[in-house]
């Protein structure tokens, strides 16, 4: 068996759970990928897997080789690519995570657009809001919004998200609009749970910046069906500029308290610190900078 094989069967297997959907994953039939995990035991010393009639699950030592295993694949890929004759485009799985509303709106076309350059790429694309965990999950590249506490993680900054105040015409004729941050205290709010202190707004007036506490009659976990409500006029949303489209410009939505909107997010690409990026990687993080200066997307 090569060593590279069983690594690769190895990681497969952690990663979805089966022999089974491992050896689909690797064009390969679940009796040779038990078989490459057998050998790779045998050659350790250890077992990396418990099994089941079900299911496999690691064991410590498989835990422990899950932890280096990946970026050592990635690190000989990528040394097999560079003296290869045939470097013109990247190969090899890419596993991506992003927000779910930015992941939809902007990751997805990104994503299209790197890939027509390298078709060989395999992506693996996990839209969620709720933070991933990039070593346990195998995560290549998070997209990410906001502030990143993993001490873990190297992050690089992609741009920065600024937001926006937004409300339907039909609701400003009927309530009228806030003339200052104070006045949205009176006013139905549209609450996207996804922030951080989700019923608290902050804004910039007379040079500094304020918290004003909102309520409303409705609470979302998107920032899209915020936008959404705004829309149908069920009050005033706080929105991430990337989400409006062209609501604005066509009238559907009109801007409020312009200029005083709180200092934006920064959008940033975080991956695992301690380890060699693969280049592929290096591209799309390369590729995603000056894609979204060109989307206009910030």
């Amino acid at each position: 068996m090569d060593l590279f094989d069983g690594l690769n069967a190895f990681v497969a297997t952690a990663r979805t759970g089966s022999f089974t959907a491992a050896g689909a994953r690797l064009g390969l039939s679940n009796r040779l990928t038990s078989k490459y995990v057998a050998e790779l035991e045998e050659r350790l010393g250890v077992r990396l897997f418990q099994r089941t009639t079900r299911k496999v699950g690691l064991t410590p030592a498989g835990e422990d080789l899950m932890r280096r295993a990946p970026a050592l694949l990635d690190e000989l890929s990528d040394m097999l690519a560079a003296v290869s004759d045939e470097t013109v485009g990247f190969s090899g799985p890419l596993r991506i995570t992003a927000p779910l509303d930015f992941g939809e709106l902007y990751v997805k076309g990104l994503l299209i657009r790197f890939t027509e350059a390298h078709p060989d790429l395999s992506i693996d694309l996990r839209l969620s809001d709720s933070y991933s965990d990039l070593a346990r999950d195998g995560i290549d590249l998070a997209f990410r919004i906001g502030v990143t506490e993993v001490t873990s993680m190297k992050t690089l900054k992609l741009g920065a998200i600024e937001n926006r105040l937004v409300a339907g015409p039909g609701y400003l004729e009927r309530h009228g609009a806030p003339q200052a941050p104070r006045d949205l205290a009176d006013h139905r709010c549209i609450i996207d749970t996804n922030r951080q202190r989700a019923q608290n707004w902050v804004f910039r007036a007379d040079g500094h910046s304020v918290e004003i506490g909102v309520s409303g009659g409705f609470q979302v976990n998107s920032a899209r069906v915020a936008r959404d409500l705004a829309i149908a006029d069920r009050g005033i949303s706080y929105c991430p500029k990337f989400v409006l489209g062209d609501a604005l410009d066509t009238g559907r939505l009109v801007r409020l308290l312009p200029g005083q909107e709180g200092p934006p997010h920064d959008l940033v690409a975080a991956y695992l610190e301690g380890r060699t990026l693969p280049r592929r990687v290096r591209a799309l993080i390369d590729f995603a900078q000056a894609d979204i200066r060109t989307a206009g997307l910030l």
